[in-house]
């Protein structure tokens, strides 16, 4: 499964904003010390402790009272550590603009990072000396992803996300090299009408139809393979939303009522043509065809007002 785009980052960041907000507030608080500010070992000590703990985030450092940067990046990722952003003025930075409004903490909204390259959440918190004067401010820099992932206890399933997605993209393959036998027997059936010799006693009026049954499995299949790929390999699917799996489900039964319904009228066709006996079925298969898009069409409907319910139920109430 692919990371989570944009648009779920930020859907899932204004359905639990509190609950991020106050996430992030309680981590900076336990570290938040007037040693970390004067000493850099002390704050390379505390990003070892909180990386430990807390996977999600990705830099830590100081500000002056003025706003500039009096400390190197401390970061997990060696990529991100980095001595050269000292004295760097950091006062038009949204964190430190709002910082007048909260006499505490300051938690930004989401923001790409220029460093990491994705979305990312800030929360500076001043440092008072033994006088309760403001001598400095300490910033966390958090990825939003992880910080969903971590809050939704899904950090061990993205650990195999690698795995899964090999799994996937060879069953897919899989499925692409069936589509293409059966493609290739259509082909063949399809030829052997206009290259079959003269007295043939084979009817060719049943040839037609053997093509359209392999060229309606292989379309059968090909949308099966190409659904896995997309849900599972080049897209994000998230499996706290039951309108993941509902697409998933709907696009798999579309293929197989399509394929049913053109088997039925392969069949109808033969019935008339030599052997009304196959009217029966035909007919059957089409009720077949008929009580399953029904049945789809309600699996669907139930499933969006579900999924309506619980997202409605998940809204954050306002405090009284």
């Amino acid at each position: 499964m692919a990371d989570m785009s944009y648009v779920h980052i930020i859907d899932y960041y204004h359905l639990h904003t509190e609950s991020i907000n106050e996430l992030m507030d309680s981590i900076l608080s336990g570290v938040n010390d007037a040693s970390i500010y004067i000493d850099a070992d002390t704050l390379q000590s505390a990003m070892s402790r909180l990386e430990e703990k807390y996977p999600f985030v990705s830099m830590l450092y100081t500000l002056d009272p003025d706003g500039k940067q009096n400390s190197p990046n401390i970061s997990p990722n060696p990529k991100l550590s980095d001595p050269s952003p000292i004295g760097k003025d950091r006062s038009h930075r949204p964190y430190f603009v709002q910082t007048n409004e909260d006499p505490t903490h300051t938690i930004t909204s989401p923001y790409l990072s220029i460093s990491g390259r994705s979305l990312c959440v800030s929360v500076m918190a001043k440092v008072y000396s033994d006088d309760r004067e403001v001598i400095g401010y300490i910033v966390l820099d958090a990825s939003l992803t992880e910080v969903i992932s971590f809050m939704m206890g899904d950090q061990r399933r993205r650990q195999f996300n690698g795995v899964f997605k090999c799994i996937y993209a060879a069953i897919s393959i899989g499925l692409f090299c069936v589509v293409g036998i059966l493609f290739y027997f259509a082909m063949s059936e399809l030829v052997s009408i206009f290259t079959a010799p003269e007295g043939e006693t084979v009817e060719h009026y049943a040839k037609p139809f053997g093509t359209i049954i392999y060229l309606t499995l292989a379309l059968a299949i090909f949308d099966l393979a190409k659904t896995t790929l997309e849900e599972e390999v080049l897209m994000h699917k998230d499996i706290f939303r039951h309108s993941s799996t509902r697409r998933t489900i709907t696009r798999f039964m579309a293929a197989i009522l399509v394929a049913v319904s053109i088997e039925a009228l392969v069949l109808m066709f033969k019935s008339v043509m030599s052997d009304s006996g196959m009217l029966t079925g035909a007919v059957m298969m089409l009720l077949a065809a008929a009580a399953l898009l029904l049945s789809l069409g309600a699996y669907v409907y139930l499933g969006a007002k579900a999924e309506v319910l619980m997202l409605e139920s998940n809204q954050p109430r306002p405090r009284r």
